[in-house]
């Protein structure tokens, strides 16, 4: 890493506005070992700590977010954009979360058996030591609180990094939880991509937990199998929507739309790409333009920045290049903030990015198909296993998506939902490992296996 490499400073823009948020310094190499050492130091006491104690003090801590919930929300709105009521949401969420795991990590159990009537052989979960943990800015709250909280109350102490893009809102929750536990359990680090690699490249670090990008993760992958580091890591996602024939094409549009323009396209389990039976094709069309055209309605959400806006407008237009027809948006509006409408595409040819890429912006491109095989077939042709989903009224077709999808996550007749607690593996370039849910705990630690015996000669 360069020398001086703390000068460097990381500028918010408010992506609605244009106007400055906040400067915040990146962190050098010097400051990540340090940062990790602390971590390091805190472990022992902190693994010693018996689990129920490790809760009540997590507890604490999310009682502590819950009553400062409006000023991080807002911290979350200006920084990235989102909405008001999705910003307070994801607080909401990362409340839950973090008393969820308050009360499941002391309930995290291992296993007997017993070999002869005098021997037994316990299996203990033991936490793993000090997790790096690299969120995201698109849910940056909600999404860290299911990381932070599933190592703190296993016992590990963590180094987390926000994203450079929600810097002051990773640094508010640190702090607000930091607060509630002893020194050196939760250590805040700001930086970039440069400071997150320097942070996994430290020596003593028990796991790496990344939500991000899939080339991040990949990187990721190949630092922890050097140092021999468990590495968490879900990833991108280029989630299919499968519309068969027989539904109304109405509510289709209204799920479609959910799926492609909430948080402007912003979201892991975004809807990324659908196919649509050709029996329905055209009034589903017409009613996802009109649903296109009241998510625009007003000034509609920013991206999170101009560089994300240009990265989703290069896609679309590639997409048009190449004879897609934009039924609706397709162009970046004028006037201030980084803005980009919602928009369909219809047409959409074999190949192009918004079919083969994570978009990540408030795009729905549409493929007719002749039949549901033909939808979910293209579907399954692709190198992300995030999530799909499939609207269906007929449960055999359901069934057979669940069983040929290859993805962590297989939606029927809902885009989004999910039962509380719920957990999911990505596959392929979308990651590996349980990324929430009591799975998690797992992931947060390793098995002791201990073997009893009597001693030689005792009866």
């Amino acid at each position: 890493m360069p020398a001086g490499l703390s000068t460097r400073t990381i500028e918010i823009l408010d992506p609605a506005t244009g106007e400055p948020v906040g400067s915040l310094p990146v962190a050098d190499e010097a400051e990540a070992a340090a940062a990790v050492r602390r971590a390091a130091a805190a472990f022992p006491a902190w693994a010693a700590t018996p689990p129920g104690e490790r809760g009540l003090r997590l507890r604490a801590a999310a009682q502590a977010l819950a009553a400062r919930a409006d000023e991080v929300a807002a911290m979350n709105t200006r920084e990235t954009g989102k909405s008001a009521a999705d910003a307070a949401g994801g607080v909401e969420a990362a409340v839950n979360t973090l008393l969820q795991y308050a009360e499941l990590g002391p309930l995290h159990r291992g296993k007997r058996l017993r070999g002869g009537w005098d021997a037994v052989d316990v299996a203990t979960p033991q936490p793993r030591g000090v997790v790096l943990a690299l969120t995201p800015w698109n849910d940056p709250v909600a999404v860290a609180a299911g990381l932070l909280g599933a190592a703190i109350v296993s016992g590990d102490t963590v180094v987390h990094k926000p994203s450079e893009r929600s810097p002051h809102t990773g640094a508010l929750v640190d702090a607000i939880l930091a607060a509630e536990l002893p020194e050196g359990v939760l250590v805040h680090v700001t930086g970039d991509g440069t400071t997150g690699a320097a942070l996994a490249d430290q020596p003593g670090l028990g796991a790496i937990a990344h939500v991000g990008s899939t080339a991040t993760g990949r990187a990721l992958a190949l630092v922890g199998a050097a140092h021999d580091v468990h590495v968490i890591r879900e990833n991108g996602g280029n989630d299919p929507l499968v519309i068969d024939a027989g539904v109304d094409p109405v509510w289709a549009a209204g799920q479609a739309a959910l799926g492609s323009f909430a948080n402007a396209g912003q979201i892991c389990t975004a809807v990324e790409r659908i196919y649509v039976h050709r029996a329905i094709a055209e009034p589903f069309l017409s009613a996802l333009v009109a649903e296109a055209d009241t998510w625009t309605r007003g000034s509609g959400q920013p991206l999170v920045d101009a560089r994300m806006r240009d990265a989703v407008a290069a896609q679309v237009d590639q997409a048009v290049a190449a004879g897609a027809k934009a039924l609706a948006g397709g162009s970046v509006p004028d006037g201030p903030g980084t803005h980009y409408p919602a928009t369909v595409l219809a047409d959409v040819p074999a190949g192009v990015q918004v079919l083969t890429e994570e978009t990540f912006g408030p795009v729905a491109p549409v493929v007719v198909v002749d039949d549901f095989d033909e939808g979910l077939r293209l579907a399954a042709a692709d190198v992300y296993g995030l999530a799909a989903t499939v609207l269906t009224p007929d449960m055999a077709h359901a069934h057979r998506a669940a069983a040929l999808l290859p993805v962590g996550t297989v939606k029927v007749n809902a885009v989004f939902g999910g039962a509380p607690g719920g957990s999911a593996q990505p596959r392929g370039a979308s990651g590996s490992g349980y990324g929430y849910g009591p799975e998690l705990l797992d992931e947060m630690t390793t098995t002791t296996v201990v073997h009893f015996g009597l001693p030689g000669g005792s009866r």
